[in-house]
């Protein structure tokens, strides 16, 4: 229980530190970067559809990975 409440503790204090701010040059890329992902789906790039297609194996294999080795994990992450 004392690891738990350390835990909680630890938390609390990484939120109140943990404050960003977004940057103009960094909106701008996120902007450009949305911006060239819709008009490569609208125009049916086919770059657009291998970035989906690998994008999405990518995740289906990492599900597959957490799946296989989350009962061994589940354990080591209470403690």
């Amino acid at each position: 229980m004392a690891l738990i409440d350390e835990y909680l503790v630890e938390i609390q204090e990484a939120k109140r530190t943990s404050i960003s701010k977004v940057k103009r040059q960094t909106k701008i890329k996120r902007a450009t970067s949305q911006m060239s992902t819709s008009m490569a789906r609208k125009s049916n790039d086919s770059l657009y559809k291998q970035m989906k297609r690998y994008c999405d194996l990518c995740k289906k294999y990492r599900e597959r990975v957490h799946k296989k080795y989350a009962s061994r994990n589940r354990s080591r992450a209470r403690r």
